[in-house]
C-alpha cells in the first residue's frame, strides 16, 4: 500500500513537473501541406517536415528546390512557401485574451504568400514581414513576397 502512494506521488510530480508548459507554448502552428522535400531547423537539429508537423517559435522552415510547403498558425494566418524558400518564425504570441499579440517572421531567400489571420485583424501593427532590406508591418489581407 505504502509502495503505491509513493508510485503515485512520484508520477504526480512528474507529470506536473515545470517545463511542461513551456514546451505546450512554444507551439504556433502546424504544416498543413507538403509537396517534395522541407526542413526544420530547430534548436540546431534539422528535422525533416512531415505532413501535419508543429512549427515552433523560433522554427527556421526550409524548402528544397523542389518543395512547397503550406503553413497554418493557431491565429488562422496561412503561408504558402515555395521553392528554394528559408522562413524564421523570430517572434510569435497569440493570447487575445490578455491582448498578447505579436507575429515576426524573417523572409530569408525565396517566396512567400502570406494570408493574415488574426493577429493582424486585432493588432495589425504586431505583424511584422522581415526582409533583407525591408520590414513590411502588414495592414492589409494576402501579401506576395519574393526575396532573390
Amino acid at each position: 500500500m505504502r509502495l503505491t502512494v509513493v508510485i503515485l506521488f512520484c508520477l504526480a510530480l512528474i507529470l506536473i513537473r515545470p517545463g511542461t508548459s513551456a514546451a505546450a507554448d512554444a507551439f504556433v502552428g502546424v504544416v498543413k501541406t507538403l509537396e517534395e522535400g522541407a526542413f526544420i531547423t530547430r534548436n540546431g537539429e534539422t528535422i525533416a517536415v512531415g505532413t501535419g508537423m508543429d512549427i515552433q517559435r523560433a522554427d527556421v522552415v526550409k524548402t528544397d528546390r523542389n518543395g512547397c510547403l503550406g503553413l497554418i498558425f493557431s491565429d488562422d494566418t496561412r503561408i504558402s512557401m515555395g521553392p528554394n524558400t528559408q522562413l524564421a518564425v523570430n517572434d510569435y504570441l497569440f493570447e487575445p485574451v490578455e491582448k498578447k499579440l505579436l507575429f515576426v517572421l524573417r523572409l530569408i531567400r525565396g517566396t512567400v504568400s502570406f494570408l493574415s489571420g488574426q493577429i493582424a485583424k486585432l493588432s495589425p501593427e504586431s505583424v511584422q514581414l522581415v526582409t533583407p532590406a525591408a520590414t513590411i508591418g502588414v495592414r492589409g489581407t494576402h501579401v506576395l513576397i519574393k526575396v532573390d
